[in-house]
């Protein structure tokens, strides 16, 4: 019976490519020269902190950073859940933005309901961080994709390990 599974993986290697670049930029940015910006990534934990002397300077460094790690892959902004924003010493800030990875139980419950109310014949059944959708023929699956593809936009989901 042919499946496939919904996951949410990130792509680590594009992720460190994007705030290289914004490091760059940072440093290349005449409004930046003399002031404590940077951005750092925590792979371990996986957190991106960002670091500023004042909050306009801390949301120019997003204005770089997010266009570039869109530019790597697609909708990896959504994956970002923004800490509130911390005074450091003196008048510099920080923000650490945690990243997201995999489907959580909230979610995966939700694409669980979607395929259910949706009356195609398929099931789907929750594997950890995944979501394994199994039908009979391969036109429900692919009806199943663009339903969720659809549905779900608040989060980046992909569909593969396709099996026949």
């Amino acid at each position: 019976m042919p499946s496939f599974d919904f996951s949410s993986e990130l792509d680590m290697v594009a992720l460190k490519n994007a705030i290289d670049a914004t490091g760059k930029k940072i440093i290349g940015r005449h409004d930046f020269k003399g002031t404590s910006a940077k951005v750092e990534l925590n792979e371990k934990d996986k957190i991106v902190t960002l670091f500023a002397d004042s909050e306009f300077q801390l949301n120019q460094i997003k204005v770089i950073l997010f266009p570039e790690m869109e530019k790597k892959e697609a909708d990896c902004t959504k994956r970002l859940d923004a800490q509130t924003m911390q005074k450091v010493s003196g008048d510099k800030v920080k923000q650490e933005l945690k990243i997201k990875s995999g489907i959580d139980s909230e979610l995966a419950k939700k694409i669980v309901k979607l395929l259910k109310d949706s009356k195609l014949k398929v099931q789907a059944a929750i594997q950890g961080e995944e979501v394994r959708v199994t039908g009979a023929k391969r036109d429900v699956l692919q009806e199943a994709i663009a339903l969720i593809k659809k549905s779900i936009t608040d989060f980046p989901i992909r569909s593969g390990n396709f099996r026949d």
